[in-house]
């Protein structure tokens, strides 16, 4: 049986999502093209500098308007898992990044430059809706909070991790 509070729940969470992310890549894209076409950096350079900026701004909304603090897990593990998801996005986004400019010359980048842009830009496209369903699901999976009136399931990945991370500190910090 569908639960209908459920589902309109889910897409309140998507457009949210959606919203933040659109933001995020305007600020990733924007600064990936201006070191692309002002110093020349390559584009996978240039990607994961644009990537870790918008990063920050992605964390702040995503964890502020999109999903919902546990209580059932420490503040430093959700940065944690954050920032793990996040790592692995990056290596995503890298790979795509090399893969949509390597059948270009070396030294494209000078030569080039105009088809080297678009280039780039296609897949720093192909890599953001890539990377935007990894996190998505991987956030909403460890890091969302039970929708209000659902018990905690004790058994999930999220509660352990949560629970252990409650009576753990980070490097032994109090």
């Amino acid at each position: 049986m569908i639960e209908w509070a459920t589902v309109r729940r889910l897409i309140g969470q998507l457009l949210k999502f959606g919203i933040v992310g659109v933001i995020a890549f305007l600020i990733d894209i924007g600064i990936m093209n201006l070191l692309i076409m002002g110093p020349h950096l390559n584009n996978v350079l240039a990607g994961a500098i644009s990537f870790l900026i918008s990063l920050v701004f992605n964390y702040l909304a995503s964890m502020r308007y999109v999903f919902k603090h546990r209580e059932d897990m420490a503040r430093w593990m959700e940065m944690a898992v954050f920032l793990v998801s996040s790592v692995i996005g990056l290596g995503i986004n890298e790979v795509i990044l090399w893969m949509g400019t390597a059948m270009l010359p070396p030294d494209a980048i000078t030569t080039m430059h105009a088809r080297y842009l678009l280039y780039a830009n296609i897949a720093k496209i192909t890599a953001t809706v890539v990377v935007a369903i990894w996190n998505f699901l991987i956030r909403k999976w460890l890091l969302d909070a039970p929708a209000p009136g659902k018990p905690v399931n004790p058994r999930s990945v999220a509660h352990r991790l949560g629970a252990w991370s409650l009576s753990h500190r980070p490097f032994g910090w109090h």
